[in-house]
């Protein structure tokens, strides 16, 4: 295992147990987020970096019963705190690395990615692995229930022009990895930015 994925297992592991009292509030703008990808009955998604499954209820509520819904994150503290909040029965449960999935190609229809992308060792070659497992024309959500000014103010930090998750930064990055951005919102109450796979 790398530094990077040793170092995000130890971050979250020494938070899984309180994650979802610590920011108890969420679930209204994660359930806004799964219905701004405009996913159908029986549609086939993936919840990238699915921590704690918040965003698996809604999902599955937006596929239905004939969907699949996966959760797939590095962290096995995580993925144990969803199933005691019960959330494994939305969902199938992966623990595995979202830069290596064990899943075909052009398999899904969406991917669903809370605050994944400030923790991806490589994003770009990590986007383009997000590409490769979804459908020509199927959806990326790449989502923070806070905008990027309201999480660095709660980090004690400022955003600077590098900020990966700038509008200016993300497009390109997502073109170079497979998607084009269709969407882009960052406000204090939320940051969504949705893209499509070129194929």
């Amino acid at each position: 295992m790398s530094d990077d994925h040793t170092h995000v297992q130890e971050f979250f592991t020494a938070r899984a147990a309180g994650w979802d009292t610590k920011f108890p509030d969420d679930g209204p703008a994660y359930a806004a987020a799964v219905a701004a990808i405009g996913l159908r009955a029986g549609d086939r998604v993936l919840d990238a970096g699915c921590g704690t499954g918040r965003a698996l209820p809604p999902l599955r509520a937006a596929v239905g019963p004939s969907g699949v819904v996966l959760g797939a994150d590095l962290t096995p503290a995580m993925l144990e705190t969803a199933v005691r909040a019960g959330r494994d029965r939305a969902g199938l449960l992966l623990l595995t690395d979202v830069a290596a999935l064990p899943l075909r190609s052009e398999s899904l229809d969406a991917v669903f990615a809370a605050g994944l992308i400030a923790h991806l060792p490589d994003p770009a070659e990590n986007l383009r692995e997000l590409a490769r497992v979804v459908r020509p024309g199927g959806t990326l959500a790449l989502f923070h229930p806070i905008g990027r000014a309201a999480l660095a103010a709660r980090q004690g930090r400022r955003v600077t022009p590098d900020d990966m998750r700038a509008e200016t930064n993300l497009g390109p990055l997502l073109a170079g990895s497979g998607w084009r951005m269709t969407s882009y919102v960052d406000e204090d109450t939320r940051f969504l930015a949705l893209a499509v796979q070129e194929g």
